[in-house]
């Protein structure tokens, strides 16, 4: 594989969890380091061989296109507005869906996720599976577990559930083959419905993660992320 399949985005959440400094700065644009979060992310996967993104934006979204641009990191990068209120994350997805490839990567908006893209986006492509999900095992360690996981495939995705066979998370990268998308009704907005009834369905395809997600939904994980990416900057 010489280079990844389109990434989508998903950055259109209020960031509500942040406070007052998400009214008037959308969650993307954060400063981290000196510059916007967005900026680590479209780097980090730029350097495994991405070329084509797609941002899905709501919650002051010509703000991160005027801020990122067309083109950055050599990405094309291209934007996708949420309707009248907010879409959800799989209703931005199939927003989205005419700027996407028959097979394209899904990736949270507030997440710095250290795992080799090119090698999930290969082993998931390999499977044959309509969807591949990144899973960490967790253990209710940085997040509540909501994977039940075994020989490469997710069994069980349900959030929002306390059950000890649920030792794995969600570590915030997917893949999705575009007809996926019709698994489950258009009033269905959460792309976790989504997950969940692949899994039911045994078309979720699982890829280990070994190194903790750091992301910045909430002022005490955008601290350790402004820590983090602050150490590698200084390296």
């Amino acid at each position: 594989m010489t280079e990844l399949p389109t990434v989508c985005i998903l950055a259109g959440g209020p960031g509500t969890r942040l406070g007052d400094r998400s009214r008037l700065t959308p969650k993307a644009l954060t400063d981290v380091g000196g510059e916007p979060f967005l900026s680590h992310q479209l780097r980090l996967i730029a350097s495994y061989g991405a070329r084509e993104v797609v941002i899905c934006v709501g919650h002051l979204g010509e703000m991160i296109e005027q801020e990122m641009g067309s083109t950055r990191f050599g990405l094309e990068i291209r934007y996708s507005y949420d309707g009248l209120g907010l879409d959800g994350t799989l209703g931005a997805i199939r927003r989205a869906r005419p700027l996407l490839q028959d097979r394209f990567l899904v990736l949270y908006g507030d997440t710095y996720l250290r795992i080799d893209y090119r090698a999930f986006a290969e082993v998931w492509l390999n499977s044959g599976l309509a969807a591949g999900m990144t899973v960490l095992h967790n253990k209710n360690s940085w997040d509540h577990s909501n994977v039940v996981y075994a020989d490469g495939r997710v069994l069980r995705y349900e959030k929002g559930v306390d059950d000890p066979e649920m030792e794995w998370i969600d570590y915030g990268l997917g893949g999705l083959r575009c007809d996926a998308l019709d698994v489950v009704g258009v009033d269905e907005h959460d792309l976790a419905s989504l997950y969940r009834e692949l899994s039911r369905r045994s078309q979720l395809f699982g890829y280990e993660a070994s190194e903790r997600f750091f992301e910045i939904g909430t002022p005490e994980s955008l601290a350790e992320t402004r820590a983090f990416l602050g150490a590698i900057r200084e390296r």
